[in-house]
């Protein structure tokens, strides 16, 4: 494995390793859309080894207002918070891991690279990958450790508001990446915000197309490959519904070894809302 793909990725056996050695944070980062607490749920039912459990809706956003989209990003004050609370210190490797494909995953190892931590990483193939090594799971929680002392210091010149955004358009100094389903970009289908399409200058990167059927993160020639075409070498902004599956096509740039993506947090489900104000 290459050397930025080994600083983001950690297999099996790998992680094995770590929990042997009990120098590792792990994070459950299980969710569904549809039920905010059966991600909770399967937790409960069993997860990796010493993992606690990171809520979409409760630790890995903010609460919602008018504006900002439907999971807003944490700020500095909360997630670092959440990361002491767990035990987590600046220098603690940290794994996260879900069931669908970095879906929520990629998520936390955004929030986690946004904020400075520098040693954080995603489960290659997430839950299925460990229970296809024929590995078990637990359902105790971790034994409370002592607080953390992770320090939040956000990068925050990797995010593009609406504002920006939208007095960008026309000349804008970066390729717009839309990373929901193909329908959804093109408007046939839109099940959860107020209005179908996207964002004007937009083009189609589906976040699912970053890993194999089995979850696994595809090859780094093949996302150079795949970030070279989509890009006209301009930097990437990245979004989606609410700047939660971007996350995967960000990590999967970096993998890429590109190092100017940026993301609009707040994404369509913010367009929309500022769209409906007439702003």
């Amino acid at each position: 494995m290459d050397r930025v793909r080994s600083a983001s990725l950690i297999e099996v056996e790998d992680l094995q390793e770590l929990i042997a050695n009990k120098t590792v944070g792990i994070l459950d980062c299980r969710y569904d859309l549809a039920d905010n607490e059966s991600g909770a749920q399967a937790y409960a039912a069993g997860h990796i080894p010493g993992a606690h459990y990171a809520s979409l809706h409760r630790d890995l956003s903010a609460p919602t207002h008018q504006l900002g989209g439907r999971h807003p990003m944490p700020n500095s004050a909360q997630f670092q918070q959440f990361a002491r609370k767990l035990g987590i210190n600046t220098d603690t490797p940290v794994v996260v891991y879900d069931d669908n494909r970095l879906g929520f995953a990629a998520r936390a190892w955004f929030l986690f690279f946004f904020f400075g931590h520098t040693n954080i990483k995603v489960l290659n193939g997430g839950l299925r990958a460990w229970l296809d090594a024929g590995l078990s799971l637990e359902t105790r929680e971790p034994a409370t450790t002592p607080e953390g002392n992770f320090k939040a210091n956000p990068k925050d010149n990797l995010l593009v508001h609406y504002e920006t955004l939208k007095a960008s358009l026309g000349n804008a100094p970066w390729q717009l990446i839309d990373a929901r389903d193909k329908d959804r970009f093109a408007g046939k289908h839109e099940p959860i915000d107020p209005i179908a399409g996207h964002i004007p200058s937009a083009i189609n990167q589906p976040w699912r197309e970053m890993t194999d059927d089995a979850g696994k993160v595809k090859s780094t020639v093949a996302l150079q490959a795949l970030w070279d075409a989509r890009s006209d070498g301009r930097p990437i902004l990245n979004y989606c519904g609410s700047g939660v599956t971007a996350c995967v096509n960000y990590f999967a740039q970096q993998l890429a070894g590109r190092r100017d993506s940026l993301l609009y947090p707040g994404s369509w489900s913010d367009w929309c809302a500022h769209q409906r104000q007439g702003k």
